[in-house]
């Protein structure tokens, strides 16, 4: 099944960016961030849901928050680890009464990331202490978990870009951004992977790892896939063309996997992204 993501598209609000994409034809739509809290939320998805025949999953920022903060579950500072925790709950309810059956959520950053920083370099700080935020979000995730009413949780690979790479000298400021983070966070903790493929085609950059060879072990751990492509230096969220290496790349490897597109553009780049992915799903 392909999802559209509804970050791709910039509204006023979640109501207007859900009927622009419908409008458009598509039917199975991943709510996400770049929108605002309003308290009509829930009833005016319920009513697209109904008169548009809607399918909806809902991905780590939403339903946004009435105050705006970055979601983090590894997070040392109490406040923002709490509001985390609370922030998933709410998010797997309203995926309850959605319809959704699963809830993506980033994993920990080892910095507090600010709202302004966010899709920015991130300027540079001390970092927590790894072992023990790695050991808070086991426990966060663990606790969301036996709270999530039979919905599915996903982690979600992070992005590193040589910017905030190289800001915060050489460090990783994330957890699980190739492979080996997986297999390690893989023996504390069992989870289910949101493979971000493009998230991974940086990382992989930013680290020195061989793009293909940590995509083709992330593939097969991973029966959910968000799709974008980029320069290979920064997240673009840029739309996925028939002959390019990242299309190559996928083919034949999507079988029985769901994806979302998360393309930032023009609706006919989404469109064209769908055919294209469409296409490699339908032949795998």
């Amino acid at each position: 099944m392909i999802y559209v993501s509804s970050s791709g598209v910039r509204r006023n609000t979640i109501k207007e960016t859900v009927m622009f994409l419908a409008d458009n034809g598509f039917r199975n739509i991943e709510l996400s961030g770049g929108t605002h809290f309003y308290p009509s939320i829930e009833d005016d998805l319920l009513m697209l849901k109904d008169e548009y025949g809607l399918r909806y999953q809902c991905h780590n920022y939403f339903p946004p928050p009435e105050k705006d903060f970055v979601v983090n579950l590894a997070s040392l500072n109490d406040d923002i680890y709490q509001r985390s925790i609370d922030h998933c709950l709410n998010a797997l309810n309203l995926s309850g009464r959605l319809g959704g059956r699963r809830y993506g959520v980033h994993a920990g950053f080892f910095v507090d990331v600010e709202v302004t920083e966010l899709g920015k370099i991130i300027v540079s700080k001390a970092l927590m202490n790894k072992q023990k935020a790695i050991q808070r979000f086991c426990e966060a995730v663990r606790y969301i978990r036996q709270n999530s009413n039979g919905i599915d949780i996903y982690i979600e690979n992070n992005v590193l870009s040589c910017s905030n790479y190289q800001e915060h000298g050489c460090r990783n400021i994330f957890m699980l951004t190739s492979y080996l983070d997986y297999i390690e966070l893989k023996e504390r903790l069992d989870f289910k992977l949101l493979l971000d493929v493009a998230h991974l085609k940086v990382s992989s950059t930013t680290l020195g790892f061989d793009f293909n060879t940590e995509l083709d072990g992330l593939l097969s751990e991973s029966d959910y896939i968000h799709i974008s492509d980029n320069d290979g230096l920064h997240d673009l969220n840029q739309s996925i063309e028939g002959n390019s290496p990242l299309c190559d790349i996928l083919k034949s490897r999507l079988v029985g996997k769901d994806v979302t597109l998360e393309i930032y553009g023009d609706i006919s780049d989404i469109k064209s992204s769908y055919r294209v992915i469409r296409e490699i799903v339908s032949d795998s």
